[in-house]
């Protein structure tokens, strides 16, 4: 008998980890899955690119919520999720991290009694201030079937009295690192496009609510990242938001190169040849481990504990890595077959 699946996503961390996950479904056979895109990231640059690259299938429902403040659109979503998830009768619904587009699709899902996966569940910074933490946790306690990429995950969700349907799956973002890079090599030209030689330039991003909704904070940021920038080059990728906030102040970065957003295989050749990376992103904080290359986390605290622990990341707080060791956490590269096994069991 065939299942039905619906996967929610909306962000461009979500395209990426949803691809492996997806393709592990079609290579299992008997779930016919069904892809949902809120639309919170709904620019060509951050959305569209990511399903042509990673052979996503197009969704099936485009519910274009985006540009609202963290009230108005998790509940648009949660009430257009409602709507698809009456008319397709999913036998359970995956999500993804920890966005709005996340806690939406758990909220709806729970409220029509459809079991939910979640997909990088267990993580915390335990910093509620976070918007991002506060989506963790009530995903969590929503789902049924929760799939940690570390151990630490699953000591965290014990600890809260989550202790069934819970199973370290390992990390899918490092199953897609290891055949993007391959393809990376041949097929990227972000090197040759901006003139940037091999270890000889830093990437940075900046998005997180945290640091782009407090001024201070910001120009705290951005002068840090200046100051990176007198020892080595610095390349940023540039995310709307960030983008929008720049343009307003008129505020110009010293010995900074802003670009484009970039497609994953770009940015996963850009991260694979760099010195470093410095970011707020919480995937990138593990893509630059997959890469073997340092990082620097620009916010006070990780989800990502093991990077810090491991001495492949720090803290914009602190000046030394901790004694550099590999992570066996994540995996071998096959997390996303084991999630696959484990959403056709929960559908029966």
């Amino acid at each position: 008998m065939t299942r039905t699946l619906l996967t929610v996503v909306g962000a461009r961390p979500q395209f990426i980890k949803a691809a492996p996950v997806s393709h592990a479904l079609r290579r299992a056979g008997g779930v016919r899955e069904i892809l949902v895109h809120t639309g919170q990231h709904f620019d060509a640059a951050m959305s569209d690119i990511f399903f042509q690259e990673l052979d996503i299938a197009p969704p099936a429902h485009n519910l274009e919520v985006n540009s609202l403040g963290h009230g108005a659109m998790t509940g648009r979503m949660l009430e257009k999720l409602e709507i698809v998830m009456q008319a397709e009768k999913p036998d359970a619904v995956m999500i993804y991290g920890d966005t709005n587009s996340t806690v939406a699709g758990a909220l709806a899902a729970a409220k029509l009694h459809i079991p939910v996966a979640h997909v990088e569940a267990g993580l915390r910074s335990f910093n509620r201030r976070m918007p991002e933490e506060i989506n963790r946790v009530m995903a969590d306690h929503l789902s049924a079937l929760l799939l940690s990429p570390t151990q630490a995950g699953v000591d965290n969700l014990a600890a809260e009295g989550i202790v069934q349907g819970v199973h370290h799956a390992g990390d899918v973002m490092y199953d897609i690192t290891l055949s993007a890079v391959a393809r990376a090599r041949g097929e990227s030209s972000i090197l040759a496009r901006e003139g940037l030689s091999p270890k000889g330039y830093q990437v940075a991003t900046i998005h997180r609510a945290e640091n782009t909704d407090n001024p201070e904070r910001f120009e705290r940021v951005l002068a840090w990242l200046e100051q990176a920038a007198q020892t080595m080059p610095v390349v940023m990728p540039v995310h709307p938001r960030t983008g929008k906030l720049l343009e307003a102040q008129g505020r110009k970065l010293a010995n900074i190169r802003l670009i484009a957003p970039l497609g994953y295989l770009d940015m996963a050749w850009l991260v694979n040849q760099s010195a470093g990376v410095m970011t707020d992103s919480g995937g990138l904080q593990k893509e630059a481990y997959f890469h073997r290359v340092p990082c620097t986390t620009l916010r006070d605290e990780t989800e990502w504990v093991e990077t810090i622990e491991s001495g492949w990341n720090r803290l914009w707080t602190t000046r030394e890595y901790a004694e550099r060791r590999e992570i066996a956490d994540y995996g071998t590269g096959h997390a996303s077959d084991l999630i696959a096994t484990k959403v056709k069991e929960l559908m029966g």
